[in-house]
């Protein structure tokens, strides 16, 4: 029998996220036990046979024997074999499941990412040991597929970046994007210039983010820190390894306060400065001076240095929010707009900005940017990143550049996901939902077929303003993070309505429960906040997550584990005029809880 899995009628959906592009059943299952092999055509393959070879003793408690393919497979075998197929490229592959045998197929990224397919069936049918057969042919629909996370404001130490690394590898997302400097804080060592970390990775203070201004301030206390190039070394390494490339971005010519803290000559004027590594969150007039040689000298040597380390072809040189005060008041930077014949500000930032591309594309590198990035003139080569309007990546595309869609609705994780009283404190005039984030499309729809092309990919954004550890950055990324992996990898025409995704979800979250990881526990399904009128309701509910248990009241008091347990639908009968007000929570097998939902159920008459 065959079928599709997104006509979930006659089979059981296998609940990949994301969903792949094309699933057919086939009968039979096939049986994961001692007799089972694990083989591999060559280098390449045998790094995923080891991988899986490592997961099925972990997670099955068997030891399965691992070799090159001979030929000869047995009775039940697992086979990783590399044979890149032209119309699923270098990151599609085939995964195949019969009576007999499991084969994985494609080049080195596709044989991965059918690896991540595989585990996350294995988990789900871990109590039986037995997969049903199907045979899934993949590949993404972007190519670029990634978050950003900002440790400027706020650093996390190592083991944290690489928690997250492998939760994009898990769900087949292949950037990372490290925001590495600030006006709060500059964040990498540059050799050369060692007052970079020794001043600019550490305030004296930081500002309080409180909902409530009363308690606003500052908290009086030195905060700082920077990765070691050996720490970057180890992370780039790390990152390669899971099929994910981190991209660097040093931030020009605005955001560069603790720079300028470190050597002010790079600031404008004649006798700049003094400055400090800023303090309060927000946007600072102070920008690297574009009217000195000594800025570029400065940039291309800090550039040189990341590149030594970064083997990215993509470099991120900022350009976002970079206000033109001191420019207009600087000699140097208003004799360059007259010895360059520039126009305005904007365009010395459209100078500055082509200066430092052309020194990256000799270096063989492409630069990205911000949006802004197409004031005065946009560098020829330059990818844009769009984040202020969708509108700005269609024009982008239409002046022939290529465009990352990263709009901060939904795509800015800083932003709520519920009501604001019971989240955690965040951006305060953001509000990005799970839903909301699932039902994006970065095609925007105005383009011809040759300017969506030039859409290349997605990226969800962490600036950390208010997330000072690491528990709160993965509760506002996570699941967020599972919906734009869907987004960015899911073929259009085959990713369904929101509640197909919420349908697979609980499956995946009681994996997240089940690690040291925090997240965000989606509300039960089958309320909601709002106001419903009738006479009678069936009240059916439904775990947000797998084995998470659902608690409930009609006193309008804080659901918890002492009040009633859903097991059954709840009948409820109302008389003309009466009202119930039900509020519900959520409670995981490790303890979480969701946010409280509260349903009024009416009888007007």
């Amino acid at each position: 029998m065959t079928g599709s899995v997104y006509a979930r009628t006659a089979e059981e959906d296998p609940g990949i996220i994301p969903a792949p592009a094309e699933v057919k059943w086939l009968p039979g299952t096939f049986h994961i036990g001692k007799a089972t092999v694990i083989l591999y055509s060559d280098g390449v393959a045998q790094q995923q046979a080891t991988h899986l070879g490592r997961f099925i003793e972990q997670e099955l408690a068997l030891k399965p024997a691992i070799r090159k393919n001979s030929g000869a497979q047995g009775s039940s075998a697992i086979v990783f074999t590399s044979r890149p197929a032209p119309h699923l490229g270098k990151e599609g592959y085939r995964l195949t499941i019969t009576p007999q045998k499991i084969e994985i197929s494609g080049a080195e990224a596709g044989l991965f990412y059918g690896l991540q397919s595989l585990i996350q069936l294995m988990e789900k049918y871990s109590g039986t040991r037995r997969l049903p057969c199907m045979e899934i042919t993949d590949r993404p629909r972007y190519a670029y597929r990634g978050i950003m996370q900002d440790v400027g404001y706020h650093i996390f130490p190592v083991s944290f970046i690489k928690s997250q690394i492998d939760m994009l590898a898990r769900y087949k997302m292949n950037v990372y994007h490290w925001h590495l400097t600030e006006d709060h804080g500059w964040r990498i060592e540059i050799k050369k210039y060692p007052k970079l970390t020794q001043i600019g990775s550490i305030r004296a203070s930081s500002q309080i983010s409180n909902a409530n201004e009363a308690y606003e301030g500052q908290d009086h206390q030195p905060y700082g820190g920077y990765y070691t190039q050996e720490q970057i070394k180890e992370v780039v390494a790390y990152a390669a390894a899971r099929q994910v490339t981190i991209i660097p971005e040093i931030e020009m010519p605005g955001h560069s306060l603790a720079a300028l803290a470190s050597y002010p000559y790079l600031g404008c004027g004649s006798d700049p400065g003094p400055y400090q590594v800023a303090e309060k969150w927000g946007i600072y007039e102070d920008v690297y001076c574009a009217g000195k040689e000594s800025t570029f000298r400065f940039l291309e040597d800090v550039l040189t240095e990341v590149m030594a380390l970064f083997p990215s072809r993509i470099i991120h040189i900022g350009g976002d929010e970079c206000p033109k005060e001191r420019w207009k008041k600087c000699s140097f930077c208003q004799k360059r707009i007259r010895d360059q014949h520039l126009k305005d500000e904007f365009e010395l930032q459209s100078y500055f900005m082509q200066r430092m591309e052309r020194f990256l594309n000799k270096q063989g590198r492409t630069a990205i940017g911000w949006d802004e990035i197409m004031e005065g003139g946009l560098p020829e080569n330059t990818m844009v990143m769009c984040w202020r309007d969708i509108k700005e990546g269609i024009k982008a595309a239409k002046l022939n550049h290529q465009v990352v869609m990263s709009p901060v609705t939904p795509l800015y994780f800083d932003y709520i996901q519920g009501k604001r009283e019971q989240e955690p404190y965040a951006i305060e005039w953001g509000y990005n939902p799970l839903a909301l984030v699932y039902s994006y499309d970065p095609d925007p729809g105005a383009l011809t077929a040759a300017q969506k092309k030039l859409i290349v990919g997605v990226s969800g954004a962490l600036w950390t303003e208010h997330m000072n550890t690491p528990q709160k950055v993965e509760y506002m990324l996570y699941p967020r993070l599972l919906a734009l992996a869907e987004v960015a990898w899911t073929p259009k025409d085959r990713k369904d309505s929101v509640s197909f995704f919420e349908e697979r979800l609980p499956e995946h979250l009681a994996w997240l429960d089940g690690t040291q990881r925090n997240y965000r526990v989606p509300e039960p399904g089958g309320v909601s906040d709002t106001t419903l009128s009738g006479a009678s309701f069936k009240i059916v509910l439904s775990p947000p997550v797998k084995g998470a248990r659902i608690f409930y009241n009609f006193d309008g008091q804080q659901p918890g584990e002492a009040d009633y347990l859903y097991r059954d639908p709840v009948i409820l009968k109302l008389e003309k005029g009466e009202k119930r007000l039900l509020k519900t929570v959520a409670i995981t097998p490790s303890g979480k809880r969701s946010v409280v939902t509260t349903t009024v159920f009416q009888n007007p008459g």
